[in-house]
């Protein structure tokens, strides 16, 4: 057992799929990263099991199917050491996911700055800049999900989102002051 007591096994699909055409293999490595899998090696992916999950691994299969096979397995790792590997993996892998929705959070303030130094206090603008947070929010939801384990950005990153949802608070308040004030 993990200290989150998650670790009730992983999954491992095995994907075999023709070279040609490539786009049944796209469509399965894009449902398995959408998911946050780890890829063990050449058509070898791993999922923590969970219900989390479930639904991504039976797209993958469904999207495997008709040019292809899929072999799905439970697994648990041969020692707690292995066990400890694969979640450490699967750590670091939402690890890089949250330095990459930071990295985004600090553009998204940045676009801010930018049109607080133009003054470009525009409905239009209020409502593209609406759109990126709410990609942030699904975005945020998405990580949070997939993050099991609870890797070391996840905090910080929970932060940055609600300084962005401020920052855009206070973007809409001036945008719709300069409405009122013509």
């Amino acid at each position: 057992m993990t200290q989150s007591g998650l670790d009730r096994g992983w999954y491992v699909l095995s994907v075999k799929l023709p070279a040609e055409p490539s786009r049944h293999r796209v469509a399965v490595w894009r449902e398995l990263r959408r998911a946050g899998a780890l890829a063990l090696g050449q058509g070898v992916w791993a999922l923590p099991a969970s219900p989390a999950f479930d639904q991504h691994v039976q797209r993958a299969i469904e999207l495997a199917e008709p040019a292809g096979e899929m072999l799905f397995l439970d697994a648990r790792g041969h020692d707690e050491a292995q066990s400890q590997r694969l979640r450490d993996l699967f750590t670091a892998a939402r690890e890089e996911e949250w330095t990459e929705f930071i990295s985004d959070c600090g553009k998204y303030e940045a676009e801010l700055d930018h049109e607080l130094a133009q003054q470009k206090f525009t409905v239009a603008e209020l409502d593209e800049e609406e759109q990126s947070l709410e990609r942030l929010r699904r975005w945020y939801r998405e990580l949070k999900l997939r993050d099991l384990f609870g890797a070391p950005s996840a905090a910080e990153a929970e932060q940055q989102l609600k300084q962005c949802q401020a920052r855009l608070e206070d973007f809409a308040n001036r945008v719709y002051s300069a409405l009122h004030e013509d």
